[in-house]
């Protein structure tokens, strides 16, 4: 935030080039700022560690479940030599008790676990935390001809305020060809409610990443697919992720589902990098009120110079909500986009750029350090 001026004059000219500069957006402590150089500092405001919240007691309006069942951390360990608590994540899962009310950090050594894990409801609260020198992925081959595109996932996780850090997060399914059938194989799904996921990797082809239902974060991880590869209809705030296609033909970042006017759900994408190959498409309207928007964003020229889709369904032109604001990069060029694409102003930005958006202030914590 700009210091505080006693000239009137002074002000008067800060306000207009705040307002008026194409590379500036009006500041504020909890908006995120335009430039990656601000976000460390952005992050210190807004992300203060549940130690930090007691000792100055920033707790008032933060979840009460979480501050308490952040009081009583309990880590448990993963590693396939046999030196930890257990050789296999499914079994450290299986060992939380239903209904737990305490953090519980499953701590996963490094190596591939060829595993197809189901977090389910009744254990909220579980972090899966990787060696950051030696970053365990997690592995099935699951596709939606055996198990449904729900159920093909790796990884599901049903539970709220589930955490990940440091995991990849694979489904090593080989690419849809066009021709077989249930191909579609999801890496990691989320439906539980308060999730966070830093520094992550989401490794697949079409379906990668099922964003199910509910609130959620993704800090500095690695997306990658083919054609609706991040979709659902979550709440979700996407911060410094990479997005990369690896499509043949055309790609589709996300088809997120909304269906309802009422529904308070979207997809917020601030500073990520869009990379990768493919005449790949932001979105695509999968459902009639799909929203999504891209913000301060790095667009490679893989995307399609329409940008969207409205996926044959020209009735959803008026319906969706597709967004850009303040995007660089060959791809991000306004020229050519579909006319149901907005080029958002700052007050219509304003939304989606902070932890308001998934209402992030109330449960958002930083990852532990381990």
């Amino acid at each position: 935030m700009a210091p505080f001026l006693a000239s009137n004059l002074i002000t008067i000219i800060m306000i207009t080039i705040i307002t008026t500069s194409p590379q500036l957006v009006l500041t504020h402590p909890n908006l995120i700022p335009p430039y990656l150089s601000q976000l460390d500092t952005w992050i210190v405001h807004n992300m203060r560690d549940h130690a930090n919240r007691k000792a100055t007691q920033a707790t008032l309006h933060f979840d009460s479940k979480l501050l308490s069942a952040e009081d009583a951390v309990k880590i448990i360990t993963v590693k396939q030599d046999g030196t930890g608590d257990f050789k296999t994540v499914t079994d450290a899962v299986n060992s939380i008790p239903s209904w737990n009310t305490r953090r519980v950090v499953v701590f996963i050594g490094g190596g591939e676990y060829r595993e197809k894990i189901l977090v389910d409801s009744s254990r909220p609260f579980v972090t899966f935390y990787g060696d950051k020198n030696d970053v365990p992925s997690i592995t099935f081959d699951g596709t939606a001809l055996k198990y449904g595109t729900w159920d093909s996932a790796t990884v599901a996780v049903e539970a709220d305020y589930f955490v990940a850090v440091n995991i990849a997060f694979v489904n090593s399914a080989p690419m849809p060809d066009g021709k077989r059938p249930g191909a579609q194989a999801v890496a990691m799904r989320i439906s539980g409610d308060k999730a966070a996921f830093h520094n992550c990797r989401f490794i697949g082809f079409q379906d990668t990443l099922c964003d199910d239902r509910g609130r959620h974060f993704f800090k500095d991880c690695y997306i990658q697919g083919t054609v609706d590869f991040i979709f659902g209809n979550g709440k979700s705030l996407y911060l410094n992720n990479r997005i990369n296609s690896v499509a043949n033909g055309m790609g589709v970042i996300t088809a997120h589902a909304r269906e309802d006017e009422g529904d308070d759900t979207g997809f917020a994408f601030v500073h990520c990098n869009i990379t990768g190959t493919g005449d790949t498409f932001l979105g695509r309207a999968w459902r009639d009120r799909a929203r999504v928007v891209f913000a301060y964003t790095y667009m490679g020229s893989l995307i399609d110079s329409q940008g969207w889709s409205d996926a044959m369904h020209s009735e959803r032109d008026k319906t969706v909500y597709y967004g850009e604001y303040k995007c660089m990069g060959p791809g991000s060029s306004s020229t050519g986009r579909v006319k149901y694409a907005k080029m958002l102003s700052d007050e219509e930005a304003k939304p989606f750029l902070g932890m308001t958006f998934i209402r992030g202030t109330k449960w958002v914590l930083p990852p532990p350090k381990l």
